[in-house]
């Protein structure tokens, strides 16, 4: 493992947290030269998802500092290998959570490529060449073209660049889920921030009753009037969790921090099932009676396949549904985690990746 190979090559501005602190600074570093299956990338934005604050802080215990954040990129393709493809210098772009994979694993050859036991992500992952990956905390990237998806023409660059995570994590486990193809459902989301809100959107698109379940009464209106949820339980509300006993189909829980699944599990009709997709960093509570009591399912779910992240990309094109996002110039990173960690943000920092700073400052 080293952090570079001799065919790194590329000088490339970016920034960088270099210990636990998890503060930003600029950091210089080289990439790889464009390989025959590489194309490299002009970044644009790049969205922060809560994973990037994690991985700062080492919350997680697996960083490899210097780490370059970033897998929610959107940018213009600028040069293409001998075998690409798929796409050309001047395309609409994005790279997701996925750097590399096996490739020969049952997971791989079936698009599931994202639970490959060897997967490597856009950042503090191993690549192919032994060397580290660096996110789209960068003016550049190089990219394997197996690992890039086209960004349709109607959406805004800045808007559909947290679609490349929080989007096709809400998006995998309503397709897995048969969400997509029979609408009229009852379906719950629990938290509205960064995934939950786009996981509303997804939900009226297909036609479904769609439920904002959330621990803050302040929501409601920005759920129902803006989003356009049909309704809103707040979770705390004893008796608004009582009305809501077995009214749900399916639940996506998008919630980060710590909390128990039981009183949720209560919401939802006998068979009826909760996907995770949050990510505390403690383990949730999972009492036995509302399982037992309502045959209920509860599973997890990744970031999609690349195959699945087209899909979602398109879809989000034939609905024109975007993120809610505060552009930010880099600079600014420090600021926006900070924010972030307190969940002052509606719903997704997207940093401007050519933003200059103002020359007074």
């Amino acid at each position: 493992m080293a952090q570079t190979t001799p065919n790194h090559t590329q000088t490339v501005s970016g920034w960088a947290a270099h210990d636990t602190s998890g503060k930003i600074t600029p950091y210089t570093f080289k990439r790889r030269e464009n390989g025959m299956n590489d194309v490299t990338i002009k970044v644009l934005y790049c969205g922060i998802c809560h994973t990037d604050l994690h991985h700062v802080r080492n919350d997680w215990g697996i960083t490899m500092y210097p780490v370059v954040p970033g897998h929610e990129i959107t940018g213009l393709i600028t040069k293409v290998g001998s075998n690409v493809t798929e796409f050309k210098a001047g395309d609409r772009v994005g790279v997701g959570c996925l750097a590399a994979s096996c490739l020969e694993c049952e997971f791989c050859k079936d698009s599931q490529e994202n639970y490959c036991d060897q997967i490597q992500f856009t950042y503090n992952g191993i690549f192919w060449d032994g060397s580290i990956t660096y996110g789209g905390y960068s003016k550049m990237l190089v990219a394997d073209q197996r690992y890039v998806v086209h960004v349709p023409e109607n959406l805004p660059m800045d808007a559909a660049a947290p679609l490349l995570c929080a989007g096709v994590t809400v998006f995998c486990p309503l397709k897995d889920n048969n969400m997509l193809e029979e609408p009229g459902k009852k379906f719950g989301v629990i938290g509205l921030g960064g995934l939950g809100h786009v996981a509303v959107k997804f939900g009226k698109a297909f036609g479904h009753h769609v439920t904002v379940i959330s621990t803050s009464p302040s929501k409601e209106e920005e759920a129902k009037d803006r989003l356009g949820a049909d309704d809103f339980i707040v979770s705390t509300d004893a008796a608004q969790m009582k009305a809501g006993k077995r009214s749900l189909d399916f639940i996506l829980d998008t919630v980060s921090a710590y909390h128990s699944l039981g009183p949720y599990l209560e919401l939802l009709k006998v068979n009826g099932t909760l996907v995770v997709v949050g990510a505390p960093d403690k383990p949730m509570d999972l009492p036995s009676f509302p399982l037992i009591f309502g045959k209920r399912v509860v599973k997890g779910s990744m970031t999609g396949s690349m195959k699945e992240t087209q899909e979602m990309m398109d879809v989000c094109g034939k609905y024109n549904i975007t993120c809610d996002i505060e552009t930010i110039p880099p600079e600014k990173i420090n600021e926006a985690f900070d924010r972030l960690a307190k969940n002052d943000v509606k719903y997704r920092f997207v940093i401007d990746i050519d933003a200059q700073k103002p020359a007074s400052l």
